[in-house]
């Protein structure tokens, strides 16, 4: 459940940070220190033996690095757990949590479930920014320092990260999504903003519910579009194609969306493949959500504010997609 919060006065990293980016260059030694900026990252992962220590040595190899990086093993069955071990055992900052297989892959609220397993274990509590990054990535070696610095010079920038890039057949494919829009493998709050928000609904829709409510609260949410991250698991691929445009209808529905919109973007969809079966599975996967009484997200004030900024986006006005 999402709790209403209050966004506070003075936004800031969480400490001060007036002298970090005073040098003529734009960087300073301090902020190349990875003891400057202290930042907590929990992945949820399953199944990742393949793709794993990719993340792994990507994090690795960052210009600064977390100080906690929590890997919540979630009942894989391959050997994503060994591998997490041997990464703890060379890497002190990594801390595996094991979780009992429940049997099934469980979308949008077991990522949730696992990320708040580790949540509860994390021990740096002093921190500026909470991550939620995929097991399944891999970026360049400055990609947290440029994200930071993005944050650094807009105080009201509550949730960031860069986009998300395919390689199918050599060729590079970036996924396309509102500016708004961060992808839920990659997400990155400041400290404020995620205590504002209260958290993850365990829901699927949970990544877009945080951001309009963080927009309710008076943050601002942004991707960055020059900041890559190439995401070796293709979204979705573990539902299939059908499934997976169920399952994004449904999370649609959970997240209250206005049913207006939601037939608009079934029609935007059409001329996309798979032709008209997209936008039939998407649609179904909304509609079903009021037949079988599934819950809603419970914050009706929430709700309320992503339909009027829907509707302002049916009639042309101004919005959170801008």
């Amino acid at each position: 459940m999402i709790k209403i919060g209050l966004a506070p006065n003075r936004v800031g990293f969480g400490r001060n940070w007036s002298s970090l980016w005073n040098s003529s260059d734009g960087k300073s030694e301090e902020f190349m220190n990875p003891q400057n900026i202290r930042y907590l990252v929990i992945s949820p992962v399953r199944d990742e033996e393949n793709h794993l220590p990719n993340t792994i040595r990507s994090m690795a190899a960052q210009s600064i690095r977390p100080t906690e990086w929590i890997i919540v093993n979630d009942g894989s069955t391959d050997k994503t757990g060994q591998i997490l071990d041997e990464a703890a055992k060379k890497y002190p900052w990594i801390r595996p949590i094991h979780r009992v297989n429940r049997g099934f892959r469980k979308s949008g609220g077991g990522v949730v479930e696992a990320f708040n397993d580790g949540y509860k274990v994390a021990t740096l509590q002093e921190r500026d920014f909470i991550v939620k990054l995929d097991g399944d990535l891999s970026f360049e070696l400055d990609y947290f320092e440029k994200c930071f610095s993005r944050f650094e010079k807009d105080p009201q920038l509550g949730v960031g990260g860069g986009v998300i890039v395919h390689i199918f057949n050599g060729e590079r494919q970036v996924e396309t999504n509102p500016e708004f829009h961060v992808r839920g493998a990659t997400k990155i709050y400041r400290q404020a903003c995620w205590e504002a928000i209260g958290g993850f609904w365990a829901a699927p829709g949970w990544d877009t519910m945080d951001e309009v409510k963080a927009s309710m609260l008076g943050w601002k949410t942004r991707s960055f579009p020059d900041l890559e991250l190439v995401h070796h698991r293709v979204t979705g691929a573990a539902d299939g194609t059908w499934a997976n445009l169920v399952k994004n209808g449904r999370a649609n529905y959970i997240c209250g969306y206005h049913s207006l919109f939601m037939l608009s973007k079934c029609l935007v969809r059409l001329p996309q493949k798979p032709f008209l079966l997209g936008s039939f599975a998407l649609f179904y996967g909304y509609a079903s959500g009021y037949f079988k009484g599934i819950p809603q997200v419970d914050d009706r004030t929430t709700i309320a504010y992503l339909r009027r900024q829907q509707i302002n986006r049916l009639l042309g006005q101004d919005t959170i997609w801008k």
